[in-house]
């Protein structure tokens, strides 16, 4: 093989160990570009801004010392939130529960450490899924106010008051 074929032949291979690593420089400038231009539109870092919109409180029927309570949680900021409890000085214990159909009028309950309340969304809890299972001290009635504090895994907390509703009423506006 000539000197030429020879220096051809090492180019080549120089080249074809090259390309691996210029995609991967390729890649990790867009990426680069990518967060750079995130940060600068100011999504980048920022925190949960939540707030409750809505509030409710199912009236019990007879003889029942439990029900259900179901928040609506905004969340207009750039980070999801992790909603840990909910307590109210008004009632017993308070616990994040979540109901799953098993069969024909029937519902298996089971409580849950936390929920997310993803950037830009909204949680809608229900009666039929996510809630909060609230054990009652005294009996409740239609209209009544309900103090409510919802605590996030940052910290941080939101207090609202829980309309008692009937439980055909609870996604009511």
């Amino acid at each position: 093989m000539s000197a030429e074929g020879r220096t051809a032949g090492r180019l080549r291979q120089r080249a074809s160990a090259a390309l691996p690593a210029l995609a991967a420089a390729v890649a990790a400038a867009l990426a680069l570009g990518g967060l750079s231009i995130w940060t600068a539109a100011g999504a980048a870092g920022s925190a949960p801004e939540l707030r409750i919109t809505a509030a409710r409180v199912l009236l019990p029927s007879e003889g029942n010392d439990s029900t259900a309570a179901v928040f609506r949680i905004r969340n207009s900021g750039g980070a999801a939130a992790r909603l840990v409890s909910v307590s109210s000085p008004a009632t017993g214990d308070a616990m994040l529960s979540y109901g799953a159909p098993v069969g024909d009028r029937a519902a298996r309950m089971s409580m849950v450490g936390g929920v997310m309340v993803p950037a830009h969304r909204t949680l809608t809890m229900t009666p039929y899924g996510l809630d909060v299972m609230v054990e009652l001290r005294e009996p409740l009635r239609l209209g009544q106010r309900i103090p409510f504090t919802l605590r996030f895994g940052d910290g941080g907390s939101l207090k609202t008051e829980a309309e008692v509703v009937r439980n055909t009423d609870w996604n009511a506006p």
